[in-house]
């Protein structure tokens, strides 16, 4: 496109981030470190990435009331079983001993601090927690499950469900994100607002990979593998994470076009094509 350009570099290089924080008129704040894997094995990059980046957007944005949408995730609603997450709910987190909550906690931070510079110094923030967003050429290199269920099912190669495979989650297509994502930021009443965006279309990991092998068409089998295998003793999971969309609907109609189906075969699609290249 035209009127696209990028940099690389990291949000904590203060200097260009100012830059182009000056250059903006929205910011959408989604770098961070992200993934399980990532959580388990980086724990100290892991709370630095997130807190430090976060505080870094927020002064900058601040200085010039620039209007920020901070991106958020399920994990903060921690272990709590009060099925669909609300956006009022309280946070249930693990022990700290549990490096596992490290993420959640990090990012709960990020809210907090959003939600503090909208309060205090009037910066327009919106905090979006997002459900498990999923689509043609997501990495599966942090523990993303879809695009590595796809990529083991089109090798032939077994499907690896950690855990026993009962937990369940709600997985979103990009698209759905993206549109709902662009009508928040254009509305005024979303600010110093938290909004759940994903869809409460729910699956268990193992039916997950059941799916992933029926669209495929695979041979592979399906290989149980313990949490403390996977990653490390003592791991906790989220035994369900489904959102409540009520808020979201109220704010802009939001309702997801993308089923699971059409997510998993543009996945599909997308492997197949560069497989092919």
């Amino acid at each position: 496109h035209p009127g696209f350009e990028y940099t690389i570099d990291s949000i904590l290089n203060t200097p260009v981030t100012a830059e182009l924080v000056d250059r903006s008129d929205c910011i959408f704040h989604l770098a961070a470190a992200v993934g399980v894997k990532l959580i388990v094995e980086s724990p100290v990059q892991t709370i630095e990435t997130n807190i430090k980046g976060t505080e870094n957007i927020l002064d900058l944005a601040g200085k010039k009331r620039k209007k920020t949408i901070i991106f958020s995730t399920s994990e903060v609603y921690g272990k709590s079983s009060k099925i669909p997450f609300s956006e009022e709910d309280d946070l249930v987190m693990g022990s700290t001993t549990r490096g596992r909550w490290s993420y959640a906690c990090s990012k709960a931070i990020d809210e907090f601090l959003a939600l503090a510079y909208w309060k205090e110094k009037k910066l327009p923030t919106t905090v979006i927690r997002l459900f498990n967003t999923v689509g043609p050429r997501q990495t599966g290199r942090y523990g993303m499950v879809i695009p590595t269920f796809v990529r083991q099912a089109l090798e032939g190669k077994p499907l690896t469900v950690y855990g026993d495979g009962n937990q369940t989650r709600c997985f979103c297509h990009v698209r759905d994100v993206i549109q709902a994502v662009y009508q928040v930021s254009g509305e005024d009443k979303a600010l110093g607002q938290v909004y759940n965006i994903g869809t409460d279309e729910e699956i268990s990991i193992l039916d997950l990979a059941r799916r992933v092998i029926s669209i495929t068409g695979s041979s592979s089998q399906i290989e149980i593998i313990p949490y403390s295998e996977a990653y490390e003793e003592g791991f906790e999971d989220m035994l369900k994470r489904r959102p409540d969309l009520s808020k979201i609907k109220k704010l802009i109609g939001y309702e997801p076009q993308c089923d699971l189906d059409r997510i998993i075969r543009d996945v599909v699609g997308y492997e197949k094509d560069q497989r092919d290249r």
